[in-house]
């Protein structure tokens, strides 16, 4: 299809703001630029939001908790910013961690994990760990049911996320429920034909995501692990459920829907929905683009059931 007229117009004010490419920049320069609430639209209400903190080894990391209008325990989500594990932040999804609580009906714990190059690989992976270990683990004070706990993120948030998963499989300290992956990145390669029509141009480019993972990784050999590039994991059964969402002009697309085949491939329940038309960062601005609002509550939709699928924990426990 071609690229609707509403990204091509926000990828035109972005060229005409002259910014210099993102791979040109510093990390600093690049968070000091990030504005995404003008394309993310008014936040919706919530019943609660409150900052916090939880442990990650001798790290304390911020965490944002958003409520729903409803009587618990509640299931809840715990959510990873994108952002290439250099930039990004809590403000960055606030607009979409308040729509995925009402539509899915959960407590979204949104995590500030340790940004590269400051914390190279594996300490982003590890804090996300850390802190879905922390919501299982203290879900009674949180109002939470531990059996129906589940992960998500957006581009590098969801590449957390989907390692997250394989670390509670491989590890076996929780149990999680459901995995919401938004267009994640899946692999440390840049050689698949979405890489190759969409590297440039379209918000995301190869040469920025080249500038993430050299950030990241402390050596290139560390991409070929499984938990920085989840697609090389060598078994991928008994993970959880998965949504997997891209987008058409995406150079990430490709990685993104290679996983979702893989998981089905494994045995495990996924569906994978690509959003023709649209461009990496778009479930950041369903204020601007209306199919970042339907990717999200399409997001809320398989949360909803897939918390309703899960057994819940009996309430004396």
């Amino acid at each position: 299809m071609a690229l609707d007229p509403n990204a091509r117009y926000i990828l035109d004010l972005m060229a005409a703001a002259g910014n210099p490419p993102l791979h040109q920049r510093t990390p600093e320069q690049a968070r000091a630029t990030l504005a995404i609430q003008p394309l993310a639209g008014a936040p919706e209400p919530v019943a609660s939001v409150e900052d916090g903190t939880v442990p990650a080894g001798d790290a304390e990391l911020p965490v944002r908790i958003y409520r729903p209008e409803a009587t618990g325990p509640l299931p809840a989500l715990v959510y990873y910013h994108g952002g290439g594990w250099v930039i990004g932040n809590l403000d960055t999804v606030d607009v979409p961690c308040r729509r995925l609580a009402n539509r899915a009906g959960c407590v979204v714990v949104s995590v500030d994990y340790r940004l590269a190059p400051e914390h190279k690989f594996p300490t982003a992976a590890e804090d996300a760990y850390a802190a879905a270990r922390w919501v299982t683990a203290n879900a009674g004070v949180l109002g939470v049911d531990p059996a129906r706990v589940a992960v998500g993120g957006d581009s590098a948030g969801a590449n957390l996320a989907a390692v997250v998963a394989l670390m509670s499989r491989d590890r076996g300290h929780f149990r999680l429920c459901h995995q919401t992956l938004l267009y994640p990145v899946t692999h440390h390669a840049f050689d698949t034909a979405s890489y190759r029509d969409n590297g440039e141009g379209y918000f995301l480019t190869r040469d920025g995501m080249a500038w993430f993972w050299n950030h990241y990784l402390a050596d290139t050999q560390d991409g070929r692990h499984p938990y920085a590039s989840p697609l090389l994991a060598p078994d991928h059964a008994g993970l959880p459920p998965a949504l997997v969402i891209t987008a058409e002009f995406d150079p990430l697309r490709d990685e993104g829907e290679a996983y979702g085949h893989r998981l089905a491939a494994a045995g495990v329940p996924v569906e994978v929905t690509r959003y023709d038309g649209m461009i990496h960062g778009f479930c950041w601005m369903p204020g601007a683009l209306a199919q970042g609002g339907q990717a999200l509550d399409q997001a809320g939709e398989a949360l909803r059931r897939a918390f309703a699928a899960a057994p819940a924990t009996p309430i004396n426990h």
